[in-house]
């Protein structure tokens, strides 16, 4: 049986990934390609459990990146790894590109040690592709401060997002082949041509 792809949406906080999300869902039923549609953390009921602590609960930085590895492991067990060996497509809001680019980039937890809980935990596992939605922390907070009541790391200032933003970019260009960034300043026909293209081309 064919392997199923494994696509991950990966963006600053208020870059349009729920509305996004929700047109990919959309390309998908169009084709009738089997698909499911998880998020992290979270995914599976413990890794909402702990989603719920992360978001409210203050902790430290590697208690932070610890917790988040701890969801993703049983999102990985439970709910990735079966559904692609099944041949049906898991499409994630984040996976570990998210651990670096917010506990790494944003909070300062080493690298090495975001890379050797990633080992753990996925080892050989990596997104077919990825698409980061970029967009100015200006616009990122503007957008947030009008549409919700902020969780805790929204409410994180400037400097923080900002460095969440750089990393995203940076490891954009570390892994070209799986990477497309799009412009989450352009209009939304846009921009969900630009994802219907991305899309036809991963599954070709």
């Amino acid at each position: 049986m064919i392997r199923g792809k494994f696509i991950t949406l990966e963006g600053v906080d208020g870059a349009g990934k729920s509305t996004h999300i929700r047109f990919i869902k959309d390309y998908f039923e169009s084709r009738s390609i089997s698909y499911i549609l998880t998020r992290e953390p979270g995914g599976t009921d413990v890794g909402e459990n702990i989603r719920e602590i992360l978001l409210r609960d203050e902790m430290g930085p590697i208690t932070e990146s610890l917790l988040m590895f701890a969801a993703r492991n049983e999102h990985i067990a439970s709910l990735i790894r079966p559904n692609l060996e099944k041949g049906i497509a898991v499409i994630s809001d984040r996976f570990t590109d998210a651990s670096l680019a917010y506990q790494h980039g944003g909070k300062g937890v080493p690298k090495e040690l975001i890379n050797h809980l990633k080992g753990m935990v996925q080892a050989e596992l990596e997104p077919d592709l990825t698409i980061l939605f970029d967009l100015p922390v200006e616009v990122s907070l503007e957008r947030l401060n009008n549409t919700r009541v902020l969780d805790r790391f929204e409410m994180q200032g400037y400097d923080f997002h900002q460095r969440v933003r750089d990393t995203y970019l940076q490891l954009a260009m570390e892994n070209k082949s799986r990477f497309y960034i799009i412009d989450s300043t352009k209009n939304i026909t846009d921009i969900q041509n630009e994802i219907i293209t991305i899309m036809d081309k991963a599954l070709s």
